[in-house]
């Protein structure tokens, strides 16, 4: 039995799309002699629908592409992930399902048991989890066909009380098939191979696992899809933040075979590696299925702006990036050459707009209100407010995206000014550390100096007033990110962090700004999601809670 699995980019609700898609390559699945072709968890609708799942029509157009593509289905089967109606009176009124489609038929349906309730995921939202478990008949094989966390379940502290395939495995399956919708961070993938190569050495069968690729506003599907022999040996890996389509032969014997060059990685691609090619991928998808080419951000000659023009411009390329200089009174001549040099070596549009008139324009009002009070953070705030306002005129005017620079260590102790320099569409590198912009920079620079070598080295500054660095008003990065990243990656205490060999007044000072910031980080832009803890949807906190504050 020759099998394709199609690794593929979907659009949430964009059915006509996501059908042609699919029946394109089940036709050249066909042509190049495949029995069966596979696709992703929910892949006729996208991944994840949320709230459009509460619309009986959406449901229905799933269903009805669905039937388009079971008549292609002739001659070659395959698999499709949709959602399906829950006819039983009790439970949720949807399951995740996968149909196995044969000569024009739905001949099995699977329904998804384990159903996640954490981090990003919330599917118990919408689902009935499945209790029943049948193999699939096909071409004289037994496929026990799971979908993505119903194979999660043999980790150390299981999140669930079943485990479907102990329930298959007493079918006498000859191969697992788990279709997956398994989004992408920068340590994901060592552990999705680890889980996956357990199941098949647990129950000595090979695994064939197929995954999404592409973004979905934040989230980002990095693809990878995997190929495990009876044993756990990982046989092959499909790329990873690309689509792509191979093919396996299954034999009597259980033995998987293939002619295509293995894409499987000789040593792990370093983190930065993969959070630079997430990012671009990020953008890409973003712009592309929101309907929008060009985008526009804020560049002040810093290193955080620097990362986010350059990342832009090889996404979106050069001539689809426009780079705003805003100096104040309080810019330095270096920042501004740092910023040209950018937009020199990108080749990107830019602009240069002056701030001083219209700050002093904005302090000349308030004065009767601020009369005898010293310059503070009020006036700082303007400098970054005006500079929004210019930058919205042009998104509304031409038609851009505003691109937010916040970097994640800024995001996470309020290091920022609401409606200033917290705007925009998509925040580009809100889910990266500081120390990690660094990293970036480099890893952009590795052929040749794009990201100019000052901006890289300077003490950091938002340049609000005269001689400010940013440690002014924060610990040193190195420290700082190492306390922010036990905090909000391993939910450790404060306490507990301390004891780790912290100093107690710089661990209380920054989970306490954190925690004050909650209100800022609830008003900015969707976060590309790079880390296994971002903000966003994946970490809900109180905004007016008292714990650690």
């Amino acid at each position: 039995m020759k099998i394709a699995l199609a690794q593929l980019n979907y659009h949430v609700g964009n059915f006509e799309s996501n059908t042609a898609k699919i029946i394109e390559h089940i036709k050249k699945a066909r042509t190049n002699g495949a029995d069966l072709v596979v696709f992703a968890e929910l892949c006729v609708c996208g991944y994840p629908s949320r709230d459009f799942l509460e619309f009986d029509e959406f449901i229905d157009l799933c269903e009805s592409s669905a039937q388009k593509i079971a008549k292609e289905c002739h001659g070659i089967a395959c698999i499709i992930g949709l959602p399906t109606p829950n006819h039983r009176t009790e439970g949720k009124d949807l399951n995740n399902s996968a149909y196995f489609i044969e000569e024009g038929k739905v001949i099995a349906v699977a329904n998804k048991a384990l159903l996640p309730n954490y981090d990003i995921f919330d599917e118990y939202r919408y689902f009935e989890p499945s209790t029943e478990f049948s193999c699939v008949e096909f071409m004289g094989h037994r496929i026990a066909l799971t979908i993505c966390e119903d194979l999660w379940n043999t980790i150390e502290n299981p999140l669930y009380v079943t485990r479907p395939m102990d329930i298959l495995i007493q079918q006498k399956p000859d191969v697992m098939i788990n279709i997956a919708a398994s989004p992408f961070a920068y340590n994901h993938d060592e552990e999705r191979i680890e889980i996956l190569s357990d199941n098949a050495k647990r129950y000595q069968l090979p695994l064939l696992y197929v995954n999404h690729v592409g973004a979905q506003t934040e989230l980002i599907f990095d693809g990878g899809s995997l190929i495990f022999d009876n044993t756990g040996k990982l046989i092959d890996e499909l790329p990873y933040f690309e689509e792509s389509v191979a093919y396996y032969t299954l034999g009597d014997n259980g033995a998987i075979t293939y002619e295509h060059p293995t894409t499987i990685k000789p040593e792990k691609v370093s983190d930065i590696e993969q959070i630079h090619s997430g990012i671009i991928l990020g953008i890409k998808d973003y712009f592309y299925k929101s309907g929008f080419k060009q985008a526009i951000l804020g560049l002040s000659g810093g290193i955080d702006s620097a990362v986010v023009c350059a990342l832009a411009a090889e996404a979106l390329g050069p001539k689809n990036v426009m780079a705003v200089l805003l100096p104040s009174r309080f810019s330095s001549d270096h920042s501004i050459k740092d910023a040209e040099d950018l937009v020199k070596n990108l080749g990107c549009m830019s602009e240069t707009i002056a701030i001083k008139d219209i700050t002093e324009a904005f302090e000349a009002t308030l004065s009767p209100q601020f009369e005898g009070l010293p310059f503070n953070i009020a006036e700082e705030n303007i400098q970054s407010r005006s500079r929004a306002v210019l930058l919205m005129a042009m998104c509304n005017k031409f038609g851009y995206i505003l691109l937010n620079t916040s970097n994640k260590s800024e995001a996470a102790v309020g290091y920022g000014t609401l409606y200033g320099d917290m705007c925009g569409g998509i925040s580009v590198i809100g889910d990266v550390y500081k120390t990690q912009v660094f990293e970036l920079a480099r890893h952009i620079n590795l052929e040749k100096e794009i990201i100019p070598e000052n901006s890289i080295i300077k003490p950091p500054s938002a340049e609000l007033r005269p001689d400010q660095k940013d440690t002014d008003s924060l610990p040193e990065y190195d420290i700082l990110d190492k306390i922010l990243q036990v905090y909000i990656e391993d939910r450790r205490s404060s306490a507990e962090i301390i004891k780790m060999g912290y100093d107690e007044t710089t661990v209380r000072r920054v989970i306490r700004l954190v925690n004050l910031a909650e209100h800022k980080r609830y008003q900015t832009p969707p976060i590309l999601r790079v880390s296994p803890k971002a903000f966003g949807m994946g970490r809900r906190m109180p905004i007016v809670g008292k714990y650690l504050s």
